[in-house]
């Protein structure tokens, strides 16, 4: 009888082993990956090369207004992010960063060159419903006030958004919207955004970027990210 127990606790604990060790192997992407979008958001910051763990990921000088799209397979836990000075080895970010499994991140170089840091956002990539699309602001102008995302004519849609705040994914019908960015609490009208088509099960990202004052490239616009 206790022979039986035994060898039945051993094949118990064994077979917990195997499981455990199976649970942790790192070809699980449910449980160990990540994914990782990268924009480059400095408006008078130089073309960069990205690299993660040593490792580039960028195949060309990645300047103002770029972004990667998602990096699959980025294994979670603590990972290692340089951003240098295109063909160089000088660090303008030097970060560990902490990404856990089976989600989705944005990582955003911002402010002026002088003043350069990041913003890391966890994206909810949930599917929209039908006929509908997903949209976040990110306002990523340095210099700018607080601004309110209208509809011209209509409602405001994000409000009060100041300096690195980010929304939260909201559902809009799909369809062409012609927006404003108006200084927050006001009709003043800072920049329009005509003609700007949401598709129907697409989730995007809007953010404002550039100079208040700025002009050519690092003029006050925004930039429209797909994430999905």
């Amino acid at each position: 009888m206790t022979k039986n127990i035994f060898k039945t606790t051993t094949l118990f604990i064994a077979a917990a082993i195997i499981s455990f060790s199976s649970c942790t192997k790192k070809n699980d992407d449910t449980t160990f990956y990540s994914s990782l979008s990268v924009t480059h958001a400095s408006p008078d910051a130089p073309a960069v090369d990205i690299y993660i763990d040593n490792s580039k990921v960028t195949t060309t000088p990645f300047s103002f207004s770029n972004t990667t799209g998602y990096l699959k397979n980025l294994i979670s836990g603590k990972r290692n992010i340089k951003v240098n000075v295109a063909g160089t080895t000088t660090n303008v970010i030097n970060a560990d960063i902490t990404f856990d499994g089976n989600k989705s991140y944005s990582l955003f170089a911002i402010d002026s060159v002088s003043k350069l840091s990041t913003i890391l956002t966890v994206d909810d990539l949930t599917a929209p419903a039908a006929g509908k699309a997903h949209v976040r602001f990110i306002h990523l102008s340095p210099d700018a006030p607080a601004v309110d995302i209208a509809v011209v004519g209509g409602p405001v849609v994000f409000p009060n958004s100041s300096f690195k705040s980010v929304s939260a994914f909201t559902p809009l019908g799909a369809g062409t919207y012609n927006l404003e960015v108006r200084v927050a609490g006001t009709t003043n009208v800072a920049l329009t955004l005509p003609s700007i088509t949401l598709e129907s099960g697409k989730i995007y990202t809007v953010y404002a970027k550039g100079f208040l004052g700025g002009t050519g490239a690092q003029a006050l616009d925004a930039g429209i990210i797909v994430n999905n």
